[in-house]
């Protein structure tokens, strides 16, 4: 099932706490950390491992038989039992850093929107020998390219879940009123032809806002036409630029986008307190204080808003991809990854644990959906829906977390979603424009100092001009000026040096 916007509001939650631990961690190997055979367990003997991911809601009564389920299929498999451990995503960093301080067992991990953290922090080893020893269905399952985007330094540390590997810029619109007043859709291609529609919302449903952000979020957060490369500090215009990076905030599209958006705000096209607001998009929709709020699109979204997001809206959705190609860049790659982590004293027993989460069904279904019978029964081929019974509230296991546990396109389908849905997305992947950069990651080290002060720049100076509330001609000079004063002059040289280096190795 497609991710939930509460689902991404959490993840942007975890996103901005891990770089915000990135800073204070003293565990920082570089990720010199090399696989060492496995020494825990004789020949023949059974091997225990432990796998940590995040939960976003309470942790499910029934976990106990999942963990016992899983571990049945890989003792029987490889040889190995299977210790799960979910941490609630609120204390995940916290607990994560502990158990590498104090050298606790661990074994394999997600990175969430952290994975170069992870690395430089050494909490995974390089996985190239033993992808070619125990990978084989995880080597089968990923584009190549897209286990060469995961390479930091030469060496793949973490392997990608399979999930969209790309985007294209596109907007959620409530199809009520789009029907009601006759709104015409077919004609929007890019930001800029949504004027149109809404000033028609404007006129016809004045108490609500026709243009929304989400919590803490501008206007632009999900609108790029750039390869952010990493922190959005020095990009890549077009996703090539002829590997060319420069300071978007400076760029002449940028100051086209906010006397834009300055206009809309002063035209009542954007929600009033936009830069300050602290209340979820869908929220926003369903209290009838907004009409529409832009989204990277793909396959799972575009079912899902069509559907109507039954789970978390209360009035249907329509989303429409502009006509930009998806395109891929390293960060839509390794947004979540897997990997073995340097506290592991079985490496080669998790790498096999870990094949088997992107080839084998019964343990992605099972870690994705539950057991069959008790959280789920199979309608018709690979659809499947509650038992007699069982609900969203009542089930023993619920974690709508697919996204997170390897290959959620071998799994089952819920009721409601195209049962071909994944099959549209490989298709939806396999067309994506790849980015000129992609698989190049930024080591932001040598230039931490200046980034945490941009860091200040930013969170005073985008948000307000990014939602139309001050008037760019005033206030993007300041920002610029400030940005510079920071030092992102700096960060962009750093960042062109390394990816001068990347390119002369990648070519």
């Amino acid at each position: 099932m497609p991710k939930n916007r509460s689902l991404l509001n959490a993840l942007l939650i975890i996103a901005m706490l891990l770089l915000s631990a990135c800073n204070n961690s003293s565990n920082n190997n570089n990720g010199e950390t090399t696989a060492e055979s496995d020494s825990s367990a004789e020949p023949g003997e059974l091997t225990e491992l432990t796998v940590a991911f995040p939960i976003f809601a309470a942790l499910p009564k029934d976990m106990s038989l999942i963990e016992e389920a899983v571990s049945k299929i890989a003792e029987e498999k490889i040889n190995v039992k299977v210790k799960l451990l979910p941490i609630s995503f609120s204390n995940w960093i916290q607990q994560v850093n502990l158990m590498f301080s104090s050298g606790e067992n661990l074994d394999l991990m997600p990175t969430i929107y952290a994975y170069n953290t992870a690395i430089t922090q050494g909490q995974l080893i390089p996985l190239d020998e033993l992808l070619n020893k125990h990978g084989e269905g995880i080597i089968a399952a990923l584009d190549p390219a897209y286990l060469d985007a995961s390479r930091v330094n030469g060496a793949i540390f973490g392997v990608p879940t399979l999930h969209e590997m790309a985007y294209v810029n596109g907007i959620t619109m409530r199809e009520d009123i789009l029907e009601k007043k006759q709104i015409d859709t077919s004609k929007l291609r890019k930001l800029e032809d949504l004027e149109k529609v809404l000033k028609a919302v404007k006129n016809s449903e004045p108490a609500t806002a026709p243009l929304i952000p989400s919590t803490g979020a501008s206007i632009l957060d999900n609108y790029q036409t750039f390869d952010r490369l990493d922190n959005h500090l020095g990009v890549l215009p077009d996703f090539d630029n002829g590997l060319k990076v420069v300071n978007w905030y400076g760029t002449e599209e940028y100051a086209e986008q906010l006397h834009m958006l300055r206009r809309w705000y002063q035209d009542g096209l954007i929600l009033k307190d936009a830069s300050t607001n602290q209340v979820n998009a869908q929220d926003l929709i369903d209290s009838n204080r907004g009409f529409a709020f832009l989204l990277n699109a793909h396959p799972g979204a575009l079912h899902f808003e069509e559907e109507g997001d039954k789970s978390t809206s209360k009035v249907p959705m329509k989303t429409i991809a502009f006509s930009d190609p998806p395109v891929s860049t390293t960060a839509h790659i390794t947004n979540t990854m897997w990997g073995i982590t340097s506290n592991s004293k079985s490496p080669d027993k998790a790498m096999e644990f870990l094949n088997l989460m992107y080839s084998d069904k019964d343990i992605s279904n099972l870690l994705i959906w539950g057991i069959e019978g008790r959280h789920y029964k199979v309608l018709t081929g690979n659809v499947i829906d509650f038992p007699e019974g069982v609900n969203d509230q009542n089930s023993g296991y619920r974690l709508n977390a697919g996204w997170m546990f390897g290959n959620q396109f071998i799994a089952h389908v819920w009721q409601g979603t195209d049962p071909d849905i994944w099959e549209k997305v490989k298709q939806f992947n396999e067309s994506a424009v790849k980015s000129k950069a992609l698989g190049f990651t930024f080591d932001p080290t040598a230039v931490k100092t200046e980034i945490a002060a941009i860091g200040n720049v930013i969170s005073q100076y985008r948000l307000p001009l990014e939602t139309g509330s001050v008037d760019p001609d005033n206030v993007l000079p300041k920002f610029l000026d400030n940005l510079k004063i920071a030092g992102i002059d700096k960060v962009i040289e750093e960042k062109q040096r390394q990816l001068d280096i990347w390119a002369k190795s990648n070519q």
